[in-house]
């Protein structure tokens, strides 16, 4: 009797996240409600997730109409989704071909080993190194957490994979050791999201694109985050004014529902041929049917417009912010990803926001990360400012 009483009062769910006291059971638009029926202004979209808001009208569409049809088959077999998607993907993109897969981890991890394959297979280079940056994150496999350039998120996981090397982040000068560790390929997110959402220099991307053309290396971005629309534009490498050889892609693409998926030159595609990488359920009906609904609706409301002008609107008020409280050292990131960067410890403002009924994230210690969905509104937006002032003031009062 006592073993079951103490079986009883352990979780049956793997404690792996340090979960906020909330338990959310259903979600519209920019808002969620928990199971006492509170409402919340969610301010993370499911980490930069939920980018057309939850359960957005013309997903719920097209994926009740997928379940009617058909769930699963394997990718032995043509699946139309499939196909159409990697085409939209392809014709916005300066990518040629796509694989699909389950999440952003996964879609790193083919990145890597495209990376590998087409350096061993098509170049005839042996032992080929991918160069990652410092405070980078890429993933939890175990490929991808090497790649992390955070020793946080690889403790306890060592003996870490062979392979990779790192650089400090926007330092031009560092970007000339390439040119001596001859990398088949450098891998980089274009705004640093965990890392503490440091955005790219542009003048250090062009730079580093030259070096890759001129040196026979592949470079990827890693757009999980930043992608589909998130800051603006499609994609955050366009305006940076570069064309990567391989785009990972997940968070966004599926408005919530799990996909990931890489976006390759043709070149580099040659990496991958029958029997080289594969998923069982990547790019499956349901999921090619809420990346279509997604996408689709993104372009053809022309979203990205609203998304511009409502992220300058976000930067007015968060600036505003800024004046108010000292603590507030920088606002930084790109569109609706946004970093403050606080004197104050970001984790308790974040769950002091909680009792205002806004949800927000850190991204590292001393960052408040915001991630609204692209479709938030101005109402939303003054929403959210009066919910943080308010939490501002609670945590300046020692309440």
């Amino acid at each position: 009797m006592s073993n079951t009483t103490s079986i009883s009062q352990i979780s049956p769910v793997m404690a792996t996240y340090g979960r906020f006291p909330v338990t959310l059971v259903k979600g519209k638009g920019s808002y969620v409600w928990d199971d006492k029926d509170n409402q919340y202004l969610d301010f993370t979209s499911g980490i930069a997730t939920c980018n057309l808001g939850h359960v957005p009208n013309a997903v719920k569409e097209k994926l009740e109409e997928q379940l009617q049809n058909l769930w699963h088959c394997s990718n032995l077999y043509n699946i139309p989704n499939q196909e159409k998607l990697a085409a939209l993907l392809t014709a916005n993109s300066c990518g040629d071909q796509v694989f699909f897969c389950n999440s952003g981890a996964e879609a790193n991890e083919a990145a890597i080993k495209l990376a590998r394959r087409y350096a061993n297979k098509v170049k005839e280079k042996e032992s080929p190194i991918i160069v990652t940056f410092h405070q980078s994150f890429h993933g939890r496999t175990l490929g991808t957490l090497t790649a992390t350039g955070q020793e946080k998120i690889q403790q306890g996981f060592s003996p870490l994979m062979l392979g990779f090397s790192y650089l400090p982040f926007n330092d031009i000068d560092a970007l000339e050791e390439l040119i001596s560790i001859k990398p088949a390929a450098v891998l980089l997110e274009l705004v640093q999201g965990e890392g503490g959402v440091i955005p790219a220099n542009k003048d250090w991307i062009k730079k580093l694109e030259q070096i890759c053309k001129n040196n026979d290396i592949l470079l990827m971005v890693d757009e999980i985050q930043t992608g589909i629309g998130r800051t603006g534009t499609l994609f955050a490498y366009e305006q940076f004014e570069i064309e990567p050889d391989v785009i990972s892609i997940a968070k966004g693409l599926g408005s919530g529902f799990p996909i990931g998926a890489i976006i390759a030159k043709e070149e580099a595609a040659k990496g991958f041929e029958p029997g080289s990488h594969g998923s069982t359920f990547g790019g499956n009906p349901l999921a090619t049917a809420a990346g279509l609904a997604t996408v689709s609706h993104i372009i053809e409301t022309k979203l990205l417009d609203q998304v511009k002008e409502i992220s300058g609107y976000l930067d007015s008020q968060l600036q505003s912010l800024k004046e108010k409280y000292s603590f507030i050292k920088d606002i930084r990131g790109k569109g609706l990803l946004k970093g403050l960067v606080v004197e104050t410890n970001a984790l308790e403002i974040v769950q002091k926001a909680i009792s205002n009924k806004l949800l927000i994230l850190t991204a590292g210690p001393n960052v408040v990360r915001i991630l609204p969905p692209l479709t938030v509104t101005k109402n939303e937006i003054v929403e959210f400012i009066k919910a943080l002032e308010k939490t501002f003031q609670s945590i300046e009062k020692g309440e």
